[in-house]
C-alpha cells in the first residue's frame, strides 16, 4: 500500500503544457502585486547610507505611504511586470533540467540543485535589464533622488507618469553607460540568484520531507509544502543576502566593481551592512513563497495530464 507521507513530485512530462503556462502567468501576476511594495522597501533600505532615511522595514513603509501614497509603493511596477517572461523561462528551464539530470542521477537533491541554478542563470539574463530600470524607478522620491538618476518633472512640477518615467530613465542610462548600463550588476545578480535558487529547491524538498514524517498521515501534502517554502526562502535569504546588498548597490549607484563595493560597504557600515534589508526580504518572501508554493503545486496538479489524475494521491 502507498505510504501517504511519500510526496510525489509532478515532473515535466506529466503536465498539460497549455494549462501550465496560462495558469502560471495569472498566478505569477497576482504574487507580484502582493509583494512588490516590500521589494521596493528592501531595495531602498539596501541603497541608503546607514539609516539616513529609514530606520527599518516598517518605518520605510510608513514614510513612503505618507510621502507618496499607495502609488509610491508601486514605483517601477509596470516595468517590473515584464519579468513575467523571465518567470516562465525560469519554470520551463527548471522542469526541463530536472528531466535532463534524471538521466544521470535519481537524487532529488542533485536534480533540484542543478535545475535551480540553471533556471536562475536563464532567468537573470532576461531579468537584469528590467531590474536595472525598475530599481531606478523605485529610487524616485518626491523632490529628490536616492539613486543616480532623477525623473524630470512636468510644467506643474510633478513627475511624468507611467511609461514616460520609464523612457526618461532608459534615456539617462543609455546616455551615461550605453547598452552595457542595462547589464550593470549582471555578474553580481548571477552570484546572488544562482546560489539562492540552487539552495532554495533542495531545502524546500528537504523541509517538506522532514515535515511529512512529523505530521499525521492524514495531513494534506499541501500543508507542509506551504510551511517548507518560507523555511527554505528564509534559509536561502540569510545565505545570499550579503551578495544581494552588493548587487543592489552596483546596479543603483553605478558601481563597476563587486570587490570595491564590498570594501566600501564594510568600511562604512561593517559586517552588519551585509544584512541590510534582510527582514524586508524575509517578510516579502514569506507570504509570496507560501502563495508560490501552494500556487505552483496546485498549478502542476491542475495541469496534470487527464490520464494521470487518478494515479496520484495528495
Amino acid at each position: 500500500m502507498e505510504d501517504k507521507r511519500n510526496i510525489q513530485i509532478i515532473e515535466w512530462e506529466h503536465l498539460d503544457k497549455k494549462k501550465f503556462y496560462v495558469f502560471g502567468v495569472a498566478m505569477t501576476m497576482m504574487i507580484r502585486v502582493s509583494v512588490y511594495p516590500f521589494t521596493l522597501i528592501r531595495t531602498r533600505l539596501q541603497v541608503q547610507k546607514g539609516k539616513s532615511l529609514y530606520h527599518g522595514t516598517f518605518d520605510a513603509f510608513i514614510k513612503i505611504l505618507r510621502a507618496d501614497g499607495v502609488t509610491g509603493l508601486y514605483r517601477g511596477f509596470l516595468v517590473n511586470t515584464f519579468t513575467l517572461i523571465s518567470g516562465q523561462c525560469y519554470v520551463t528551464t527548471y522542469e526541463l533540467t530536472r528531466k535532463f539530470v534524471a538521466d544521470y542521477s535519481q537524487s532529488n537533491t542533485v536534480k533540484s540543485l542543478v535545475a535551480g541554478g540553471s533556471a536562475s542563470l536563464v532567468a537573470q539574463s532576461i531579468t537584469v535589464p528590467i531590474d536595472v530600470v525598475s530599481q531606478h524607478l523605485m529610487m524616485q522620491r518626491k523632490g529628490e533622488k536616492m539613486g543616480r538618476f532623477q525623473v524630470r518633472g512636468n510644467a506643474e512640477g510633478q513627475g511624468v507618469v507611467a511609461f514616460g518615467q520609464t523612457k526618461d530613465i532608459i534615456r539617462q542610462i543609455l546616455r551615461a553607460d550605453g547598452l552595457r548600463g542595462f547589464y550593470r550588476g549582471y555578474v553580481a545578480s548571477l552570484l546572488t540568484y544562482i546560489p539562492n535558487s540552487a539552495v532554495w529547491w533542495p531545502f524546500y524538498h528537504f523541509y517538506a520531507e522532514q515535515l511529512s514524517y512529523l505530521c499525521p498521515k492524514e495531513c494534506p501534502h499541501i500543508v507542509f509544502q506551504a510551511i517548507s517554502g518560507p523555511l527554505a526562502a528564509a534559509t536561502a535569504s540569510i545565505l545570499t543576502n550579503p551578495m544581494d546588498v552588493i548587487r543592489t548597490r552596483v546596479q543603483v549607484e553605478g558601481k563597476n566593481s563587486i570587490i570595491l563595493t564590498f570594501r566600501q560597504l564594510m568600511a562604512e557600515e561593517g559586517p552588519w551592512g551585509l544584512m541590510k534589508g534582510l527582514s524586508a526580504r524575509i517578510i516579502s518572501a514569506t507570504p509570496s513563497t507560501i502563495v508560490i508554493v501552494v500556487g505552483y503545486e496546485s498549478l502542476k496538479k491542475l495541469s496534470l495530464r487527464p490520464e494521470l489524475v487518478d494515479s496520484r494521491h495528495w
